[in-house]
């Protein structure tokens, strides 16, 4: 597993976290929550594409 992954990962996970703190402080819920929701979209997505990577790496390794 690639270590810039967990640090992408984490990155993502702070500035959701600062954005989510501020617009919920300012009274806008509905747009941090729309801003959580991002954050974890973009998150799933760099674990999909390790997880692809991972699924070609097993496939070459069997000959498939």
């Amino acid at each position: 597993m690639n270590v810039d992954l967990v640090f992408k990962i984490a990155a993502v996970g702070i500035i959701v976290a600062v954005l989510n703190l501020l617009l919920t402080h300012s009274g806008r819920g509905e747009q941090a929550l729309m801003t959580t929701i991002a954050g974890l979209l973009v998150v799933l997505v760099l674990i999909l594409r390790e997880i692809h990577e991972l699924f070609n790496l097993i496939k070459s390794l069997f000959g498939f």
